[in-house]
C-alpha cells in the first residue's frame, strides 16, 4: 500500500521497486524516523531540526526532489511528530487504535486513492489533497500505514526504546518476542547497566 506524497517526476507506474519502497511497512519506518528526528524541537529555538535534516529522512524513504521544506513546515511536521508519538506510547493494540482513531477523525481527510494525475501507481491517501501540505501529509499518511499495522497484527504497530538514555521510536513486527530496544547498540547498553548493577548490590 503505497503512501507517496506528490508525484514522482522519474516513476514508471509498472515499477515494482515503486511500491517496496512506500509499501506499507517503508511508511511505517519512516513514520518512526521521522518522528526521532523531528523529537529534536522547535527549529527557530536553535538546535532543533532543519529542513535538510528532515529531507534527508525523506530522500532514504524514496521521496523524490524537489523536496521543497521550509522552517515552517518542519516546525508543523514536528507538532504531527508529537501527535503520532502518542501511537507508539500505546501499550495495548486496543490503545493504538484508540489514538489512530481520534487522530484520523481530527487531522485526516476521507480515504481516497490517486495516482498523482498518472505519476504514480494506484494508492491510498487520506490527507485532503494531492497537494496538500507536508505535516498534513506526514501525519495522515502515517496514521493509515500504522492503522494497517495494528489491523494486520492486533499489536501496537511500534514502541518507545526502553532504554531510560533513549527516547527514540521503532516499529516492532514479526511473530516472535516483542522488541523493547530500538537499536542492538540500546539493548547492549542495558544490559551492560543492568549487570553492573547486579555486580555491584
Amino acid at each position: 500500500m503505497p503512501l507517496s506524497h506528490g508525484v514522482d517526476a522519474d516513476a514508471d507506474v509498472h515499477d515494482p521497486d515503486w511500491s517496496t519502497r512506500h509499501s506499507v511497512l517503508a511508511t511505517a519506518r519512516r513514520t518512526a524516523a521521522l518522528v526521532n528526528v523531528l523529537a529534536a524541537g522547535p527549529s527557530d529555538a536553535g538546535g532543533g531540526p532543519v529542513p535538510g535534516a528532515v529531507a534527508e529522512v525523506l530522500r532514504a524513504y524514496g521521496e523524490k526532489e524537489p523536496l521543497d521544506l521550509t522552517a515552517r513546515d518542519v516546525e508543523g511536521m514536528r507538532e504531527a511528530a508529537t501527535l503520532l508519538r502518542d501511537v507508539f506510547a500505546a501499550e495495548s493494540a486496543d490503545a493504538a487504535a484508540h489514538v489512530l482513531n481520534r487522530l484520523l477523525g481530527a487531522h485526516t481527510g476521507r480515504l481516497r486513492l490517486t495516482s498523482h494525475g498518472g505519476g504514480t501507481p494506484w494508492h491510498p491517501h487520506l490527507d485532503r489533497d494531492d497537494d496538500a501540505p507536508w505535516p498534513e501529509w506526514f501525519l495522515a499518511s502515517s496514521c493509515l500505514a500504522l492503522t494497517v499495522l495494528v489491523w494486520d497484527h492486533q499489536r501496537p504497530p511500534g514502541r518507545i526504546c526502553a532504554s531510560g538514555s533513549c527516547p527514540d521510536v521503532f516499529i516492532t513486527r514479526g511473530s516472535g518476542p516483542e522488541r523493547r530496544y530500538c537499536s542492538r547498540r540500546c539493548a547492549t547498553r542495558e544490559r551492560v547497566a543492568a549487570h553492573r548493577r547486579r555486580a555491584d548490590g
